[in-house]
C-alpha cells in the first residue's frame, strides 16, 4: 500500500521506480494503484511523471 501523505508519496514512488519498477504502469499494477489518482496527488505538490527518466520530477 502508498502512502498518503503526498511528499512521502513522492519518495517512495520514486524509490519503487529506481529500483524495482521499469515504469510507472508497472508500478501501478503490482502495487494496485490508480495511475490517474497517483499522478494527481503528485502534480498537487507541482510533480509530473518523466517517462525518460521514470521519476516524478
Amino acid at each position: 500500500m502508498l502512502p498518503k501523505d503526498p511528499v512521502i508519496l513522492l519518495s517512495v514512488v520514486n524509490t519503487k521506480l529506481r529500483d524495482q519498477y521499469p515504469g510507472l504502469r508497472e508500478l501501478c499494477a503490482a502495487e494496485d494503484a490508480d495511475e490517474a489518482a497517483l499522478r494527481a496527488a503528485l502534480a498537487g505538490i507541482g510533480y509530473r511523471y518523466d517517462e525518460e527518466t521514470n521519476q516524478f520530477k
